[in-house]
């Protein structure tokens, strides 16, 4: 497992488990519980979360941008014109060129507008961006996404939020077989078990805010996703039995008395 590495675009990360800094009581219960799940990328709503005021608290007072990745998001744009400003800004705040990008068409079910999200995606890309794509589940868009340059394929497993778990687990297997970038499942993991499939599935990583930050034992959370997501990694790896609907003995069937 430790030449196990994950590789999005010129980075390399030992954690497959990526974290959110939103929905917690405050930033210190933030940092802490990111500590304990082990996450090197931390994602950040550029719009929600204050990387810049001074006279309040700052992020970086809580994680240190040297020690984990931050990852900028669109968290909260509803057209394409809104995440490339959030995004040209915070490239102008801290420099930084990979970003994950969010464009939700609906204000009820969060759900991504794909039409805006691709047109981001070719302007980003094209500005020197390296841009991991919060999608819909769809292989056709997915593809056309990963072709315009897209860095990372981050579809969601149910809404944001939900808890859902994976909903529609043909087409996560679909882009998974397709797939040449990291395949990341975004959204909906409410569980475990639900970070364990993904893994098993052959997803590359999660991303899991709510789950962790909502949990009413966050930090217990914490170390569970990140002990589900390294189980569900390495039982991926060792290669699981094709499943059979008859049995088969355990004992050897010679030599018996």
């Amino acid at each position: 497992m430790k030449s196990d590495i994950l590789k999005i675009t010129n980075k390399k990360f030992k954690s497959r488990l990526i974290v959110g800094t939103g929905k917690y009581k405050n930033m210190k219960e933030c940092a802490k519980a990111i500590k304990i799940s082990g996450a090197e990328i931390v994602t950040v709503a550029v719009r929600r979360v204050n990387i810049s005021d001074r006279s309040k608290p700052l992020l970086m007072d809580y994680i240190d941008p040297k020690k984990i990745m931050y990852l900028p998001n669109t968290a909260g744009c509803f057209t394409s014109k809104d995440a490339l400003r959030t995004l040209r800004l915070a490239r102008e705040i801290g420099g930084w060129k990979i970003v994950k990008l969010e464009v939700l068409g609906d204000k009820k079910n969060l759900f991504p507008d794909m039409i805006e999200t691709l047109k981001s995606t070719e302007v980003l890309t094209k500005e020197g961006f390296k841009v991991m794509v919060y999608c819909n589940d769809d292989p056709l868009m997915c593809k056309r996404l990963e072709n315009s340059g897209a860095s990372a394929i981050m579809p969601l497993a149910a809404p944001i939020g939900s808890g859902l778990g994976i909903q529609n687990k043909i087409n996560i297997k679909i882009l998974r077989q397709q797939t040449k970038v990291p395949l990341i499942i975004d959204a909906g993991i409410g569980k475990a078990s639900d970070a364990v499939e993904a893994m098993e599935m052959g997803c590359d990583a999660v991303l899991i805010n709510t789950a962790i930050a909502k949990a009413k034992n966050p930090f217990q959370m914490a170390e569970s996703m990140k002990l589900a997501v390294m189980s569900g990694r390495k039982s991926f790896l060792s290669g699981s039995i094709t499943p059979s609907l008859q049995g088969s003995p355990s004992s050897p069937k010679k030599g018996l008395i």
